[in-house]
Parts: C-alpha cells; structure tokens; sequence
C-alpha cells in the first residue's frame, strides 16, 4: 500500500508538470540594449505567478531571418503561446502567420503595433509609437529646437522610423535620421560626426536609452549646445536628467511588455478564448526633472 501511495504521488507531480502551461517569448536585440533584460524579466514575472514555463530567445545579431527561424523553431516544440516583437513585419510575417494556422495562439509586443493583426496575433502590447515621437517633437519645438536629427540604432526596425517620423511631423519639417548601429562606440562617432558635418542642428531624438547616453558623450566631446530628448529609461540615462543633460525620455514601461501577454495567454487558454477588447498601451509617458526621483530606482529593473 505505501508503495502504491508513493506511486499515486509521483504520478500526480509528473502530470501536474505535464499540465504546465509553457510559452515562449521572442524578441530582436543585438545583445546591447538595456531595454530588453527589463522585458525578460516581466515575462518571468509573470510566469512564476501562474505558474508556467517560460522560455526566452533572441537572435544575437539582430538578424531578421534568424529571428524568423527562431520563430519557426518554437512553433515547432507546440507552446501554449508564442509572445514575439515585431520589428519587420514582411520578414517575420510568414513565420508569426504560420505559428497561427497551426493553432498557437500569439501575441506581439513593443514593435509592429499596425502590422499585428495582419500577421494574425491575438493583441498587442506596447506603444504607439508615432504618437511617442510626435509627442517628444511637440515638447522639443516647445523647448526652442528648431533643427533636429533622429538617431536610429535599429534602421530595420519600423518601430524606431516611427518614432523618428513623429517626431519631425511634429515640426512639420522632413524626416532627417541617421543609422548609429546598436554599438556605442560607433553611435558616439556617427554622432559627433552628424553634429560636426551640420552645426545648425540643436535638437537630438534618441531612439534608445543606450543610444541616449552615448549622444551625450558626443556631445560633450563636440562642445555643442544640444536639446537632447530620449526613449527608454537606464540608470545612466535618469543620471543625465538629474544632472540636466538631457531633457526627458518617453516611458514605454516595457516591464508589462513582458508581463501582460503572458497573463493574457493564461486567461484565453484557461478561460475559453478570454481576451481583453482592446490592444494595450503600456507607453507613452514623459519622465524629466519633475519625476526622475521617483522612478529612478525602478530604471533598468522594472522600467
């Protein structure tokens, strides 16, 4: 009898851990952006409270067809869900629809908000992200820029042309960018290489907090009186706006681009189909001078 007891109880852990629910998230990064870790995290998060698995992957270069493949290899293993950003929707669209039709339920985050329901995902989870930029152009013309420059670290990715889009409609004037790369050495050269070639400009739109930080240090090294104007938030990046360096930077809170999807997948997988009626918005939101000290410790961990 104890033996069948023993028995009964290990076969009853093993189902329970066979019943787990399981989903992957899928990002684009080159290894460099502080954002992403912060995304990792809320997807975790997430998981240990509804107990699921999580598994987290990402192509280290960046590349669109091995994020593609990556995409491809998780359907493969049939998750529970698939949580993915969505950078390039022509280069990602065939895997996401095909992850679909095999009956896996996604969700995209971050990036790709107006190509998410054509690729066939549940939601999405992020900000609209030409509202961002025109919305930090608006606070840059108000501030006296007059000739701004976009650095984009990721020219694929149309997330980041529309925030550089926003921002100049917000003049009214052409859209005017240059590719940094995702390399902070190199996105300090272009930079200073920029402001050299043209010293009209006055105005500065860094995509990313990593990118922000380095725009700084080229700043500096030029002398320039520069408006500089961020996305993202780092530790080093709410140094530069105590420090009044830098001007303010757009929160997208990219902790519950981690955590929401998850939660979601778990209610419409144990709740027949439960969705919320709407994408959600986790961006934008200003933090400058006035709200720095009360989030600068959250900067990096959860925001």
């Amino acid at each position: 009898m104890k033996k069948f007891l023993l028995a009964s109880a290990a076969l009853a852990v093993m189902a329970s851990a066979a019943a787990a629910e399981r989903y992957v998230l899928i990002t684009h990064t080159q290894g460099t952006d502080p954002f992403w870790p912060v995304v990792e995290k809320g997807a975790k998060d997430a998981a240990a409270a509804i107990g699921a698995d999580l598994e987290y992957n990402f192509d280290p270069s960046g590349d669109m067809s091995g994020m593609a493949k990556l995409i491809e290899a998780a359907a493969a293993t049939e998750p529970d869900g698939i949580i993915v950003s969505l950078p390039d929707a022509d280069a990602l669209g065939g895997a996401i629809r095909d992850a679909v039709d095999a009956g896996i339920p996604v969700i995209t985050i971050n990036s790709g908000l107006e190509f998410s329901k054509d690729v066939g995902a549940l939601m999405h989870v992020g900000q609209p992200e030409y509202d961002a930029g025109k919305a930090a152009g608006e606070r840059a013309k108000a501030e006296g820029v007059t000739n701004g420059l976009c650095l984009n670290q990721e020219a694929y990715n149309t997330a980041l042309v529309d925030r550089c889009t926003g921002y100049f409609d917000a003049f009214g004037a052409e859209l005017n960018q240059i590719d940094v790369s995702n390399d902070v050495t190199q996105i300090k050269t272009r930079t200073a290489a920029a402001l050299q070639a043209d010293e009209s400009i006055d105005g500065l739109l860094a995509a990313g907090p990593h990118v922000c930080e380095a725009a700084w240090a080229a700043i500096e090294e030029v002398g320039a009186d520069i408006h500089l104007a961020c996305f993202d938030l780092s530790p080093g990046v709410m140094d530069l706006i105590e420090a009044g360096n830098v001007a303010y930077t757009i929160d997208q809170q990219q902790r519950l681009q981690g955590y929401m999807p998850v939660i979601v997948l778990h209610l419409y997988n144990t709740n027949a189909g439960m969705l919320p009626g709407s994408n959600v918005p986790s961006g934008p939101g200003f933090v400058d001078a006035t709200n720095a000290g009360d989030v600068k410790s959250q900067a990096g961990v959860n925001r």
